[in-house]
């Protein structure tokens, strides 16, 4: 059985006292369950604040980036070793909004995802099509050369270590969420590469979680799936109790 992982990505929001009331209210309601990982990932500037408030607790804290060197003159930048020391445990790696906005590529979310793993945390890779691929067809193009290029160079071993998201672009931050039919077509597709590559076994056991819109009145029908070991959640997972309404699915 893979353990499911319930992410949430705060990207640019609240401050460090917002941060504290945040948990004050949502550890209250998820307790310490042990079936599942629960991982959030605020902005850096929160990050100690977070790991107090969760100090404790099973929730984990993630950055929400990093750069792939360990330390050096690159102005604005968070290394993982500087993560680790700050009590953090996963980092994403890849979001779309980075890949948009900022420039990231398959060969830059590699060597983020290899600095990731040489500073001990767990990447969350994200990968995803955007509304014209969808459209024209192209899912599955687009998710095969995400995963040739930014996750399949990695050894057995490393693999093993990563989860991947699949954060369909057109769903994110829309209020359009993919069906589980479509989710899990899109990790069945995933699965199927990483098999190819790394094997039946590693395969099986890679979590893969969906990002794209998620919400407390579809977060069930999407962890039905099978294929769906988890969501990457955004806007939802900043109110502590619709957070906790989806932790808890």
């Amino acid at each position: 059985m893979r353990t499911p992982v319930m992410a949430g990505n705060w990207k640019m929001y609240k401050t460090p006292e917002e941060t504290a009331g945040f948990f004050a209210r949502f550890l209250e309601q998820v307790g310490n369950p042990a079936d599942r990982e629960i991982v959030i990932c605020p902005p850096f500037v929160n990050i100690p604040a977070a790991v107090a408030a969760t100090s404790g607790s099973v929730v984990r804290i993630g950055g929400q980036n990093l750069y792939w060197k360990t330390e050096g003159a690159f102005t604005g930048e968070v290394s993982g070793p500087m993560l680790r020391a700050a009590g953090c445990t996963h980092v994403i790696v890849g979001h779309s909004e980075r890949r948009q906005y900022f420039s990231e590529t398959d060969e830059t979310v590699l060597a983020r995802t290899r600095a990731a793993l040489e500073a001990g945390l767990t990447p969350i890779v994200c990968v995803g099509e955007t509304l014209e691929a969808r459209e024209s067809g192209e899912t599955a193009s687009v998710l095969t050369r995400q995963f040739q290029d930014g996750i399949a160079p990695l050894e057995t071993a490393q693999f093993g270590q990563i989860v991947i998201a699949y954060e369909p672009v057109w769903a994110i931050g829309t209020g359009r969420t993919a069906t589980p039919a479509i989710a899990a077509e899109a990790h069945v597709t995933l699965r199927r590469l990483a098999a190819s590559r790394f094997g039946t076994d590693p395969a099986d056991r890679v979590r893969i979680l969906y990002g794209g819109s998620v919400k407390p009145d579809n977060i069930q029908t999407l962890m039905a799936e099978k294929e769906i070991d988890g969501v990457l959640v955004g806007g939802a997972s900043l109110d502590p109790v619709s957070f906790a309404t989806i932790t808890n699915a």
